[in-house]
Protein backbone atom coordinates (compact mmCIF):
# COMPACT_ATOMS: atom_id res chain seq x y z
CA UNK A 1 0.00 0.00 0.00
CA UNK A 2 1.24 3.36 -1.55
CA UNK A 3 0.93 6.03 1.50
CA UNK A 4 -0.28 9.41 0.62
CA UNK A 5 1.70 12.63 0.85
CA UNK A 6 -0.82 15.47 2.19
CA UNK A 7 0.95 19.35 1.60
CA UNK A 8 0.24 21.56 4.84
CA UNK A 9 0.99 24.96 5.73
CA UNK A 10 1.73 26.33 9.37
CA UNK A 11 1.20 29.59 10.77
CA UNK A 12 3.57 32.07 10.47
CA UNK A 13 5.40 33.86 13.37
CA UNK A 14 7.14 36.56 12.86
CA UNK A 15 9.46 37.94 15.97
CA UNK A 16 8.60 40.97 17.63
CA UNK A 17 11.59 43.17 16.50
CA UNK A 18 11.64 42.31 12.58
CA UNK A 19 11.33 45.18 10.01
CA UNK A 20 8.78 45.61 7.54
CA UNK A 21 10.21 44.03 4.49
CA UNK A 22 11.46 41.12 6.05
CA UNK A 23 8.17 40.30 7.75
CA UNK A 24 6.41 41.30 4.23
CA UNK A 25 8.70 38.98 2.76
CA UNK A 26 7.74 36.29 5.62
CA UNK A 27 3.60 37.23 4.27
CA UNK A 28 4.01 36.19 0.88
CA UNK A 29 5.94 33.41 1.56
CA UNK A 30 3.15 32.20 3.94
CA UNK A 31 0.46 32.94 1.12
CA UNK A 32 2.29 31.30 -1.45
CA UNK A 33 2.73 28.04 0.78
CA UNK A 34 -0.44 28.02 1.53
CA UNK A 35 -1.76 28.37 -2.07
CA UNK A 36 0.58 25.48 -3.00
CA UNK A 37 -1.27 22.97 0.08
CA UNK A 38 -4.48 24.21 -1.20
CA UNK A 39 -3.16 23.21 -4.46
CA UNK A 40 -1.76 19.85 -3.65
CA UNK A 41 -4.96 18.85 -1.51
CA UNK A 42 -7.34 18.61 -4.69
CA UNK A 43 -8.03 15.35 -6.58
CA UNK A 44 -5.91 14.65 -9.43
CA UNK A 45 -8.70 15.17 -12.10
CA UNK A 46 -9.16 19.38 -11.06
CA UNK A 47 -5.51 19.52 -10.74
CA UNK A 48 -5.12 18.55 -14.62
CA UNK A 49 -8.43 20.65 -15.67
CA UNK A 50 -7.18 23.74 -14.19
CA UNK A 51 -3.60 23.28 -15.34
CA UNK A 52 -1.58 20.96 -13.08
CA UNK A 53 -0.40 22.15 -9.90
CA UNK A 54 1.63 24.87 -11.29
CA UNK A 55 2.59 27.34 -7.91
CA UNK A 56 2.75 29.96 -10.41
CA UNK A 57 -1.01 30.18 -10.85
CA UNK A 58 -2.87 32.69 -9.21
CA UNK A 59 -6.52 34.83 -9.66
CA UNK A 60 -5.25 37.84 -11.39
CA UNK A 61 -6.78 40.07 -8.21
CA UNK A 62 -7.63 39.18 -5.36
CA UNK A 63 -10.53 38.18 -3.63
CA UNK A 64 -11.48 41.09 -1.88
CA UNK A 65 -11.24 43.19 -5.58
CA UNK A 66 -8.90 44.97 -7.28
CA UNK A 67 -6.89 47.48 -5.10
CA UNK A 68 -6.49 51.16 -5.26
CA UNK A 69 -8.60 54.07 -6.97
CA UNK A 70 -9.51 52.22 -9.92
CA UNK A 71 -11.51 49.98 -7.84
CA UNK A 72 -14.59 52.18 -7.97
CA UNK A 73 -14.94 52.05 -3.82
CA UNK A 74 -13.86 55.36 -3.37
CA UNK A 75 -16.49 57.25 -4.11
CA UNK A 76 -15.02 59.35 -6.87
CA UNK A 77 -17.90 57.30 -9.45
CA UNK A 78 -20.25 59.62 -10.53
CA UNK A 79 -23.95 58.81 -12.79
CA UNK A 80 -25.61 61.31 -13.67
CA UNK A 81 -29.29 62.04 -12.41
CA UNK A 82 -32.54 60.21 -13.29
CA UNK A 83 -35.34 62.40 -13.16
CA UNK A 84 -39.57 60.47 -13.26
CA UNK A 85 -42.14 61.02 -11.88
CA UNK A 86 -44.26 59.81 -8.90
CA UNK A 87 -46.53 57.55 -10.67
CA UNK A 88 -43.44 55.93 -12.75
CA UNK A 89 -41.57 55.99 -9.36
CA UNK A 90 -44.37 54.01 -7.69
CA UNK A 91 -44.83 51.29 -10.24
CA UNK A 92 -40.52 51.40 -10.13
CA UNK A 93 -40.42 51.21 -6.57
CA UNK A 94 -43.91 49.36 -6.01
CA UNK A 95 -43.28 48.84 -1.87
CA UNK A 96 -43.04 52.68 -1.18
CA UNK A 97 -45.73 53.55 1.42
CA UNK A 98 -48.51 56.82 1.13
CA UNK A 99 -47.20 60.11 1.69
CA UNK A 100 -50.78 60.16 3.40
CA UNK A 101 -53.29 63.07 3.30
CA UNK A 102 -51.59 66.04 5.23
CA UNK A 103 -51.46 67.07 8.63
CA UNK A 104 -54.79 69.25 7.94
CA UNK A 105 -57.34 67.42 9.91
CA UNK A 106 -59.23 65.30 12.18
CA UNK A 107 -56.70 62.74 13.63
CA UNK A 108 -57.97 59.30 13.02
CA UNK A 109 -54.87 56.41 14.10
CA UNK A 110 -52.21 55.60 12.44
CA UNK A 111 -50.82 54.81 8.97
CA UNK A 112 -50.08 51.38 8.83
CA UNK A 113 -47.84 51.11 6.17
CA UNK A 114 -46.15 54.43 6.26
CA UNK A 115 -46.35 54.39 10.20
CA UNK A 116 -47.11 57.77 10.58
CA UNK A 117 -50.19 59.54 12.00
CA UNK A 118 -53.12 59.52 9.35
CA UNK A 119 -55.36 62.77 9.90
CA UNK A 120 -58.89 63.23 7.65
CA UNK A 121 -61.14 66.29 7.28
CA UNK A 122 -63.28 66.29 4.81
CA UNK A 123 -63.90 69.89 4.53
CA UNK A 124 -59.76 70.46 4.66
CA UNK A 125 -59.36 67.86 1.39
CA UNK A 126 -62.21 69.83 -0.75
CA UNK A 127 -60.39 71.44 -3.31
CA UNK A 128 -57.07 70.34 -2.15
CA UNK A 129 -57.18 67.04 -3.24
CA UNK A 130 -57.66 65.88 -6.80
CA UNK A 131 -60.78 63.96 -7.31
CA UNK A 132 -62.08 64.61 -4.05
CA UNK A 133 -65.42 66.09 -5.32
CA UNK A 134 -67.71 65.65 -2.25
CA UNK A 135 -67.61 65.60 1.43
CA UNK A 136 -69.61 62.63 1.94
CA UNK A 137 -68.56 59.09 3.48
CA UNK A 138 -69.43 55.76 3.19
CA UNK A 139 -68.41 53.57 6.33
CA UNK A 140 -69.16 49.50 6.36
CA UNK A 141 -68.19 46.67 7.96
CA UNK A 142 -69.38 43.57 10.36
CA UNK A 143 -70.50 43.78 13.66
CA UNK A 144 -67.65 43.69 16.06
CA UNK A 145 -64.56 45.40 14.05
CA UNK A 146 -65.19 48.82 15.58
CA UNK A 147 -67.07 50.73 13.02
CA UNK A 148 -69.30 52.41 15.26
CA UNK A 149 -66.35 53.42 17.14
CA UNK A 150 -64.92 55.46 14.32
CA UNK A 151 -67.89 57.15 13.53
CA UNK A 152 -68.81 58.73 17.01
CA UNK A 153 -64.72 59.17 17.39
CA UNK A 154 -65.02 61.43 14.10
CA UNK A 155 -68.13 63.50 15.83
CA UNK A 156 -66.84 64.12 18.81
CA UNK A 157 -63.26 64.86 17.42
CA UNK A 158 -64.65 67.25 14.99
CA UNK A 159 -66.26 69.12 17.18
CA UNK A 160 -63.28 70.54 18.49
CA UNK A 161 -62.26 72.10 14.84
CA UNK A 162 -65.69 74.01 15.57
CA UNK A 163 -68.27 71.01 13.45
CA UNK A 164 -71.33 69.97 14.44
CA UNK A 165 -73.38 66.75 14.40
CA UNK A 166 -76.34 65.81 13.47
CA UNK A 167 -77.52 62.37 14.02
CA UNK A 168 -81.28 62.16 12.43
CA UNK A 169 -81.53 58.45 13.36
CA UNK A 170 -80.14 56.72 16.15
CA UNK A 171 -82.46 53.32 15.58
CA UNK A 172 -80.03 51.81 19.23
CA UNK A 173 -79.71 55.16 21.45
CA UNK A 174 -75.94 54.95 21.18
CA UNK A 175 -75.48 58.36 20.57
CA UNK A 176 -77.67 59.55 23.89
CA UNK A 177 -74.96 59.39 25.92
CA UNK A 178 -72.01 60.90 23.48
CA UNK A 179 -74.26 63.94 22.99
CA UNK A 180 -74.58 64.07 26.53
CA UNK A 181 -70.90 64.01 27.18
CA UNK A 182 -70.45 66.85 24.46
CA UNK A 183 -73.55 69.21 25.96
CA UNK A 184 -75.61 68.45 23.06
CA UNK A 185 -79.21 67.87 22.67
CA UNK A 186 -80.77 64.63 22.40
CA UNK A 187 -84.85 64.18 21.55
CA UNK A 188 -85.93 60.56 22.63
CA UNK A 189 -88.90 59.59 20.61
CA UNK A 190 -91.53 56.82 20.97
CA UNK A 191 -94.84 55.32 22.57
CA UNK A 192 -95.45 56.79 26.02
CA UNK A 193 -92.65 59.33 25.70
CA UNK A 194 -93.34 62.91 26.31
CA UNK A 195 -91.46 64.11 23.22
CA UNK A 196 -93.12 65.73 19.89
CA UNK A 197 -91.66 66.87 16.91
CA UNK A 198 -94.65 68.67 14.10
CA UNK A 199 -92.23 67.78 10.79
CA UNK A 200 -94.42 70.59 9.05
CA UNK A 201 -92.57 73.16 11.64
CA UNK A 202 -91.21 76.27 9.37
CA UNK A 203 -87.56 76.91 9.46
CA UNK A 204 -86.37 80.34 10.30
CA UNK A 205 -85.83 82.16 7.19
CA UNK A 206 -82.70 83.04 5.55
CA UNK A 207 -81.84 86.70 5.77
CA UNK A 208 -80.69 86.13 2.55
CA UNK A 209 -83.87 85.23 1.37
CA UNK A 210 -87.05 87.46 0.41
CA UNK A 211 -90.23 86.28 1.95
CA UNK A 212 -91.82 85.05 -0.83
CA UNK A 213 -89.30 82.90 -2.27
CA UNK A 214 -88.94 81.16 1.34
CA UNK A 215 -93.21 80.76 1.89
CA UNK A 216 -92.39 79.29 -1.70
CA UNK A 217 -89.54 77.10 -0.65
CA UNK A 218 -91.57 75.81 2.51
CA UNK A 219 -94.72 74.90 0.99
CA UNK A 220 -92.45 72.67 -1.14
CA UNK A 221 -90.62 71.30 1.38
CA UNK A 222 -93.84 70.03 3.13
CA UNK A 223 -95.06 68.44 0.27
CA UNK A 224 -92.50 66.53 -0.54
CA UNK A 225 -92.77 64.89 3.17
CA UNK A 226 -96.06 64.37 2.79
CA UNK A 227 -95.62 62.44 -0.69
CA UNK A 228 -92.77 60.29 1.21
CA UNK A 229 -94.63 59.42 4.09
CA UNK A 230 -97.25 58.39 1.67
CA UNK A 231 -94.96 56.64 -0.17
CA UNK A 232 -93.28 54.86 2.26
CA UNK A 233 -97.07 53.42 3.66
CA UNK A 234 -98.40 52.88 0.44
CA UNK A 235 -95.42 51.13 -1.31
CA UNK A 236 -95.83 52.60 -4.27
CA UNK A 237 -95.57 56.25 -6.32
CA UNK A 238 -98.40 58.50 -5.89
CA UNK A 239 -100.85 58.59 -8.72
CA UNK A 240 -101.45 62.10 -10.49
CA UNK A 241 -104.97 62.99 -8.78
CA UNK A 242 -102.93 62.16 -5.43
CA UNK A 243 -100.51 64.89 -5.81
CA UNK A 244 -103.12 67.10 -6.83
CA UNK A 245 -105.15 66.04 -3.34
CA UNK A 246 -102.22 66.74 -1.66
CA UNK A 247 -101.65 70.06 -2.66
CA UNK A 248 -105.14 71.15 -2.30
CA UNK A 249 -105.26 69.82 1.00
CA UNK A 250 -102.02 71.71 2.28
CA UNK A 251 -102.63 74.65 0.82
CA UNK A 252 -106.25 74.79 3.12
CA UNK A 253 -104.59 73.62 5.98
CA UNK A 254 -101.93 76.42 6.02
CA UNK A 255 -104.89 78.98 4.84
CA UNK A 256 -106.75 77.99 8.17
CA UNK A 257 -103.59 77.97 10.23
CA UNK A 258 -102.17 81.35 9.50
CA UNK A 259 -104.92 82.93 9.99
CA UNK A 260 -105.20 81.80 13.76
CA UNK A 261 -101.62 82.44 14.09
CA UNK A 262 -100.88 78.53 14.58
CA UNK A 263 -99.07 76.00 12.23
CA UNK A 264 -100.31 73.19 10.41
CA UNK A 265 -100.53 69.65 11.89
CA UNK A 266 -100.54 66.61 10.01
CA UNK A 267 -104.00 65.49 11.67
CA UNK A 268 -105.37 68.90 9.85
CA UNK A 269 -104.07 67.11 6.88
CA UNK A 270 -105.17 64.04 7.01
CA UNK A 271 -108.69 65.24 7.92
CA UNK A 272 -108.76 67.19 4.66
CA UNK A 273 -107.93 64.65 2.89
CA UNK A 274 -110.61 62.26 4.27
CA UNK A 275 -113.57 64.93 3.72
CA UNK A 276 -114.30 64.67 0.09
CA UNK A 277 -116.89 68.11 0.71
CA UNK A 278 -113.91 70.07 1.93
CA UNK A 279 -111.68 69.13 -1.42
CA UNK A 280 -115.17 70.06 -3.87
CA UNK A 281 -115.07 73.38 -2.12
CA UNK A 282 -111.35 74.09 -2.63
CA UNK A 283 -111.47 73.11 -6.31
CA UNK A 284 -115.24 73.31 -7.41
CA UNK A 285 -115.20 69.83 -8.94
CA UNK A 286 -118.43 68.33 -7.62
CA UNK A 287 -117.70 64.70 -9.36
CA UNK A 288 -116.52 63.61 -6.52
CA UNK A 289 -113.39 61.71 -8.05
CA UNK A 290 -110.84 63.89 -5.99
CA UNK A 291 -112.62 62.88 -2.80
CA UNK A 292 -112.11 59.14 -4.25
CA UNK A 293 -108.37 59.59 -4.92
CA UNK A 294 -107.45 60.73 -2.10
CA UNK A 295 -109.33 57.69 0.58
CA UNK A 296 -105.68 55.99 0.37
CA UNK A 297 -103.51 59.00 1.01
CA UNK A 298 -106.16 59.50 4.01
CA UNK A 299 -105.68 56.11 5.31
CA UNK A 300 -101.65 56.26 5.15
CA UNK A 301 -101.40 59.34 7.08
CA UNK A 302 -103.52 57.70 9.55
CA UNK A 303 -101.34 55.88 11.01
CA UNK A 304 -98.76 58.72 12.44
CA UNK A 305 -102.27 59.79 13.96
CA UNK A 306 -104.15 56.94 15.54
CA UNK A 307 -101.27 53.72 14.77
CA UNK A 308 -98.47 52.90 16.70
CA UNK A 309 -96.96 56.62 15.84
CA UNK A 310 -99.88 58.50 17.11
CA UNK A 311 -98.52 61.87 18.99
CA UNK A 312 -95.12 61.51 18.19
CA UNK A 313 -95.63 63.30 14.97
CA UNK A 314 -99.23 64.96 15.30
CA UNK A 315 -98.84 67.38 17.97
CA UNK A 316 -96.82 70.81 18.56
CA UNK A 317 -93.37 70.24 18.65
CA UNK A 318 -92.26 69.93 22.64
CA UNK A 319 -88.42 70.99 21.60
CA UNK A 320 -86.86 73.41 20.02
CA UNK A 321 -84.13 72.99 17.92
CA UNK A 322 -80.93 74.79 19.00
CA UNK A 323 -78.42 75.50 16.33
CA UNK A 324 -76.00 76.54 19.14
CA UNK A 325 -75.79 73.02 20.21
CA UNK A 326 -72.45 71.13 19.45
CA UNK A 327 -74.46 67.80 18.66
CA UNK A 328 -78.12 66.92 18.06
CA UNK A 329 -79.87 63.55 17.96
CA UNK A 330 -82.71 61.95 17.21
CA UNK A 331 -83.02 58.35 19.82
CA UNK A 332 -85.64 56.25 17.85
CA UNK A 333 -84.62 52.96 19.79
CA UNK A 334 -88.33 52.36 20.82
CA UNK A 335 -89.44 51.74 17.26
CA UNK A 336 -88.93 49.37 15.02
CA UNK A 337 -88.00 46.51 17.42
CA UNK A 338 -90.56 44.13 16.28
CA UNK A 339 -89.36 43.48 12.61
CA UNK A 340 -91.07 45.95 11.05
CA UNK A 341 -89.31 49.42 9.75
CA UNK A 342 -91.69 50.99 8.52
CA UNK A 343 -92.64 53.04 12.05
CA UNK A 344 -88.57 53.49 11.96
CA UNK A 345 -88.80 55.14 8.55
CA UNK A 346 -91.64 57.01 9.10
CA UNK A 347 -90.11 58.80 12.23
CA UNK A 348 -86.68 59.09 10.41
CA UNK A 349 -88.59 60.87 7.46
CA UNK A 350 -90.38 63.45 10.14
CA UNK A 351 -87.14 63.45 12.35
CA UNK A 352 -85.10 64.32 9.12
CA UNK A 353 -87.58 67.16 7.55
CA UNK A 354 -87.86 68.97 10.98
CA UNK A 355 -83.83 68.76 11.37
CA UNK A 356 -83.43 70.55 8.12
CA UNK A 357 -84.42 73.89 9.40
CA UNK A 358 -80.54 74.05 10.64
CA UNK A 359 -79.08 71.98 7.66
CA UNK A 360 -80.72 74.55 5.19
CA UNK A 361 -79.27 78.12 6.89
CA UNK A 362 -76.03 79.23 5.02
CA UNK A 363 -74.94 80.64 8.30
CA UNK A 364 -75.17 77.69 10.60
CA UNK A 365 -71.85 76.64 9.58
CA UNK A 366 -70.32 73.65 8.55
CA UNK A 367 -72.31 70.01 9.45
CA UNK A 368 -71.66 66.43 9.69
CA UNK A 369 -75.25 64.50 9.50
CA UNK A 370 -74.34 60.78 10.83
CA UNK A 371 -76.87 57.95 9.36
CA UNK A 372 -76.56 55.47 11.78
CA UNK A 373 -77.56 51.90 10.79
CA UNK A 374 -78.14 52.79 7.83
CA UNK A 375 -79.04 49.59 6.31
CA UNK A 376 -82.67 49.70 7.89
CA UNK A 377 -83.77 52.05 5.84
CA UNK A 378 -82.23 50.76 2.07
CA UNK A 379 -85.36 49.17 1.25
CA UNK A 380 -87.59 52.07 0.93
CA UNK A 381 -87.41 54.41 -2.22
CA UNK A 382 -88.89 57.32 0.00
CA UNK A 383 -86.44 58.11 2.36
CA UNK A 384 -83.52 57.26 -0.52
CA UNK A 385 -85.10 60.26 -2.52
CA UNK A 386 -84.29 62.52 0.65
CA UNK A 387 -80.70 61.09 1.21
CA UNK A 388 -79.94 61.69 -2.17
CA UNK A 389 -81.68 65.37 -2.37
CA UNK A 390 -79.34 65.94 0.76
CA UNK A 391 -76.11 64.16 -0.91
CA UNK A 392 -76.27 66.63 -3.90
CA UNK A 393 -76.92 69.71 -1.96
CA UNK A 394 -74.11 68.90 0.59
CA UNK A 395 -71.19 70.80 -1.13
CA UNK A 396 -74.24 74.25 -1.13
CA UNK A 397 -75.09 73.60 2.66
CA UNK A 398 -71.49 72.59 3.70
CA UNK A 399 -72.72 69.41 5.40
CA UNK A 400 -70.60 65.91 5.78
CA UNK A 401 -72.74 62.95 5.14
CA UNK A 402 -71.98 59.37 6.61
CA UNK A 403 -74.19 56.33 5.72
CA UNK A 404 -73.13 53.28 8.35
CA UNK A 405 -73.77 49.93 6.75
CA UNK A 406 -72.79 46.68 7.48
CA UNK A 407 -72.08 44.66 4.26
CA UNK A 408 -71.58 46.84 0.61
CA UNK A 409 -74.58 43.75 -0.22
CA UNK A 410 -77.03 46.20 1.99
CA UNK A 411 -76.76 48.48 -1.28
CA UNK A 412 -78.30 46.21 -3.44
CA UNK A 413 -81.35 45.61 -0.99
CA UNK A 414 -82.88 49.03 -1.78
CA UNK A 415 -83.99 46.82 -5.39
CA UNK A 416 -83.22 44.38 -8.54
CA UNK A 417 -80.96 45.68 -11.13
CA UNK A 418 -82.12 49.03 -12.93
CA UNK A 419 -84.88 49.56 -10.56
CA UNK A 420 -85.50 52.98 -9.06
CA UNK A 421 -84.36 52.05 -5.32
CA UNK A 422 -81.29 50.24 -6.54
CA UNK A 423 -80.77 53.33 -8.99
CA UNK A 424 -80.68 55.59 -5.73
CA UNK A 425 -78.73 53.23 -3.54
CA UNK A 426 -75.95 53.16 -6.06
CA UNK A 427 -76.34 56.97 -6.67
CA UNK A 428 -75.34 57.64 -2.97
CA UNK A 429 -72.30 55.77 -3.28
CA UNK A 430 -71.16 57.16 -6.10
CA UNK A 431 -71.33 60.66 -4.51
CA UNK A 432 -69.29 59.17 -1.31
CA UNK A 433 -65.66 60.24 -2.25
CA UNK A 434 -64.54 59.20 1.08
CA UNK A 435 -64.85 54.78 0.98
CA UNK A 436 -64.22 53.07 4.74
CA UNK A 437 -64.01 49.57 4.96
CA UNK A 438 -63.53 47.35 7.45
CA UNK A 439 -63.25 43.69 7.54
CA UNK A 440 -65.70 41.68 5.23
CA UNK A 441 -67.04 37.60 5.37
CA UNK A 442 -65.51 35.71 2.86
CA UNK A 443 -69.03 36.17 1.01
CA UNK A 444 -68.94 39.19 0.91
CA UNK A 445 -65.40 39.94 -0.77
CA UNK A 446 -66.44 39.18 -4.66
CA UNK A 447 -69.41 41.95 -4.24
CA UNK A 448 -67.26 45.04 -2.46
CA UNK A 449 -64.78 44.15 -4.71
CA UNK A 450 -66.87 44.17 -7.25
CA UNK A 451 -69.13 47.81 -6.09
CA UNK A 452 -66.24 49.34 -5.01
CA UNK A 453 -63.57 48.61 -7.77
CA UNK A 454 -60.88 47.33 -4.87
CA UNK A 455 -58.00 45.59 -6.42
CA UNK A 456 -56.88 41.56 -5.82
CA UNK A 457 -54.26 43.31 -2.76
CA UNK A 458 -57.77 45.60 -1.88
CA UNK A 459 -59.72 42.86 -1.49
CA UNK A 460 -57.32 40.30 0.59
CA UNK A 461 -56.34 43.13 2.69
CA UNK A 462 -59.86 43.59 3.77
CA UNK A 463 -60.32 39.78 4.68
CA UNK A 464 -57.27 40.38 6.61
CA UNK A 465 -58.57 43.29 8.63
CA UNK A 466 -58.44 43.18 12.23
CA UNK A 467 -60.82 45.25 14.94
CA UNK A 468 -60.16 48.85 14.35
CA UNK A 469 -57.74 48.69 11.31
CA UNK A 470 -59.59 49.14 7.94
CA UNK A 471 -59.29 50.54 4.13
CA UNK A 472 -59.54 53.80 3.29
CA UNK A 473 -60.47 54.84 -0.04
CA UNK A 474 -60.01 58.76 -0.35
CA UNK A 475 -60.57 60.03 -4.06
CA UNK A 476 -58.43 56.88 -5.71
CA UNK A 477 -56.31 56.71 -3.05
CA UNK A 478 -55.98 53.67 -0.61
CA UNK A 479 -54.72 53.88 2.66
CA UNK A 480 -54.71 51.14 5.94
CA UNK A 481 -55.24 52.94 9.34
CA UNK A 482 -55.67 51.41 12.82
CA UNK A 483 -58.20 53.35 14.51
CA UNK A 484 -56.90 54.55 17.71
CA UNK A 485 -58.88 55.73 20.71
CA UNK A 486 -58.33 57.38 23.89
CA UNK A 487 -59.30 55.52 27.24
CA UNK A 488 -62.18 58.03 27.42
CA UNK A 489 -63.53 57.18 24.03
CA UNK A 490 -63.09 54.07 24.54
CA UNK A 491 -65.65 54.08 27.77
CA UNK A 492 -68.17 56.35 26.15
CA UNK A 493 -68.26 54.23 22.78
CA UNK A 494 -68.28 50.65 24.18
CA UNK A 495 -71.02 48.78 23.20
CA UNK A 496 -70.07 45.26 24.05
CA UNK A 497 -71.37 46.16 27.98
CA UNK A 498 -74.21 43.41 27.79
CA UNK A 499 -71.61 41.06 26.53
CA UNK A 500 -68.96 41.71 29.15
CA UNK A 501 -70.47 42.89 32.04
CA UNK A 502 -70.38 40.37 35.31
CA UNK A 503 -73.39 38.05 35.47
CA UNK A 504 -76.10 39.54 38.08
CA UNK A 505 -74.31 43.19 37.93
CA UNK A 506 -76.87 45.82 36.38
CA UNK A 507 -76.41 47.89 33.66
CA UNK A 508 -76.04 51.75 34.50
CA UNK A 509 -79.08 53.65 33.39
CA UNK A 510 -78.60 56.41 31.28
CA UNK A 511 -81.92 59.28 31.78
CA UNK A 512 -82.18 61.64 29.35
CA UNK A 513 -83.47 65.09 30.06
CA UNK A 514 -85.93 66.44 27.10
Amino acid sequence: MSSRTRATASPLFVPHKTDRRSARAARDEFAAARVQARHASRPEALRTKTGGADPELRPTYPAAGRPGPASGRGGRLKLPAHRMTTATASGAYPFLAEGGLGAQGIYVGQDVHAEAAFTYDPFALYGRLEGFTNPNILLAGIIGMGKSALAKSLAVRAVAFGYRIYVPCDPKGEWTVVAQELGGQTIALGPGLPGRLNPLDAPARPHAVSEADWTTEVRKRRLLLLGSLAKTVLRRELHPMEHTALDIALDHVVAYRTSTGTTPLLGDVAYVLGSPEQLEDATGDRSGRLGHAAEDLAHALRRLIHGDLAGMFDAPSTVRFDPSAPMLSIDLSRLGGAGDDTGLVLAMTCASAWMESALSDPTGGRRWVIYDEAWRVMRHIALLERMQSQWKLSRGLGIANMMVIHRLSDLLTAGDAGSRGRALAEGLLTDCSTRIIYRQEADQLATAAAVLGLTGVETQAVSALTKGRGLWKVAGRSFITQHLLHPRERELFDTDLRMTATTGTPAPVISVSM
